[in-house]
């Protein structure tokens, strides 16, 4: 026998059979017999569309005068040996059977109903509801089992990542990202056999709650491996439904999904806790610790990196950009591209003149500004190289970074002209980089540079692995 909150399993041979208990919560009512038996009717229904030849059917259980008593919900019994929270904790669950799992999840999205009902379940407004709603069901529970500064800390990264992601939202929805899905995915209801994976156990007493972006379906089942000790599963199944699927979305959103099931999960721990069982107060803490790591980790970031000409920032920026899985964007290959000319080619100037006046550097700023703009509405973290030696652009970069919500963090590689020198000869020598800087005008830079208190300093004299490091650092929790 397996028992959740509101359900009872009984194991009979080859068959599974599941009794609904009368119970009345915020989020189900299966206080009457008829509730019941349709909550069962809807189980069999929804389940067939993933997993046909397990759900059985539904029978219903008569007394001695032939009067409906109550129904239960009939399917094949699964070998709880392959259970994929079992395997997972053993070691047990191979690359090919993750390849396996994400194409049977992939083919099932992509035949799931969509319509603009369910797909207004995935705008951004819709989103900020669910989370609302759950902050009110586990309020309770929040001080008695865990822990008020925790899920005041929740509360405000959600909102922030909300607020300044509409445009992300709004295409996902825009480009049919928004499903009747599972709703529940987790790794004790999916089975690993010979003959390919068994995904049990859908949503079925809300429909609501299974409308939604296929990649906060597939977050349930990513947090639920995290879960149980197997987070490297997760990131796999994410990595090979993008291939199978085409699914191209940013990682703060994954973070941000990922965070919202498992708040859904602590919720259901507390309940369980609140029913007598002993253990689930731990796991709701955890599960709790594990929402506010996700959305730690998903928050979005504006990162300047600066500094004059050969202090080694654009090496620091894409070395940033490559061990994040970040874009870069490098104002030396926007005034080309504004000037219509290819990266290498040379626009011999000087300082503050021709392609370098007042108006081209400001024009080059405004579009770098603007292209970042995109990527952190997107929700992709974004990392803008220049020198920002002039404060006023440096505070058009903070505007940016508080309008869309997104955290600004500012960076000053620095490095003696006695280091710079050489490695700008070096450079135009080779004549492969985008860069026009001469040591002439890196030293007009330097002395043109307004004061940066506000920067992290990142000495990039000697070695530049440790000056990455140092980079790394000053990002904080996030990956």
């Amino acid at each position: 026998m397996y028992e959740t909150h509101i359900s009872i399993v009984f194991m009979v041979g080859d068959q599974a059979i599941k009794l609904k208990k009368p119970v009345k919560l915020d989020f189900i009512d299966l206080s009457t017999r008829e509730l019941r038996q349709r909550c069962c009717e809807r189980e069999v229904e929804l389940n067939r569309r993933i997993a046909p030849d397990v759900y059985l059917g539904v029978a219903d259980v008569v007394g001695p005068d032939g009067a409906l008593c109550d129904h239960l919900v009939v399917m094949r019994r699964m070998p709880a040996e392959r259970r994929l929270s079992t395997l997972a904790r053993n070691g047990d669950v191979t690359d090919a059977d993750l390849v396996e799992l994400a194409q049977v999840l992939a083919t099932f999205h992509d035949h799931a109903e969509t319509s603009p009902a369910i797909a207004a379940a995935g705008t951004v407004d819709r989103i900020g509801e669910r989370w609302d709603g759950g902050f009110h069901e586990i309020a309770p529970f929040v001080g008695p089992v865990l822990d008020p500064r925790t899920e005041e800390e929740i509360k405000a990264l959600c909102r922030r990542y909300l607020a300044g992601r509409r445009p992300l939202f709004a295409d996902r929805v825009s480009g049919g990202k928004v499903r009747d899905g599972h709703g529940d995915l987790l790794a004790d209801d999916v089975f690993l056999l010979p003959d390919g994976p068994r995904v049990l156990d859908c949503l079925e007493f809300d429909d609501q709650l299974r409308y939604g972006d296929v990649l906060a379906d597939l977050a349930f089942l990513v947090m639920d491996l995290e879960r149980v000790g197997a987070p490297d599963l997760g990131i796999a199944l994410l990595d090979h439904y993008g291939e199978l699927s085409g699914e191209r979305f940013p990682v703060t959103l994954a973070h941000h999904y990922i965070a919202m099931r498992a708040h859904i999960r602590a919720k259901v721990a507390c309940l369980r806790e609140s029913q007598g069982d002993a253990d689930a107060a731990d796991e709701a803490r955890r599960l709790h610790e594990m929402t506010r790591a996700h959305l730690q980790q998903g928050r979005v970031a504006l990162v300047l990196v600066g500094g004059a000409p050969g202090t080694g920032k654009s090496t620091v920026a894409a070395g940033i950009g490559a061990h994040m899985g970040w874009n870069v964007i490098r104002s030396d290959e926007v005034r080309k591209d504004l000037a219509h000319v290819e990266p290498t080619t040379r626009l011999t100037a000087a300082f503050g003149q021709a392609a370098y006046d007042q108006a081209s550097t400001a024009a080059t700023y405004r579009e770098m500004l603007e292209r970042a703009r995109h990527h952190l509405e997107s929700g992709e973290c974004i990392v803008l190289d220049a020198t920002w030696h002039d404060a006023s652009w440096r505070r058009a970069a903070a505007d940016l970074a508080e309008s869309t919500h997104s955290d600004l963090v500012e960076l000053r590689c620095d490095a003696p002209f006695a280091v710079t020198e050489p490695r700008i000869r070096e450079r135009n020598r080779v004549g492969r980089d985008a860069s026009d800087a001469t040591p002439a005008i890196a030293a007009q830079v330097e002395q043109a540079t307004d004061a940066w208190p506000s920067a992290t300093r990142v000495d990039t004299a000697s070695d530049l692995g440790t000056a990455l490091e140092i980079a790394l650092r000053a990002l904080g929790r996030r990956g």
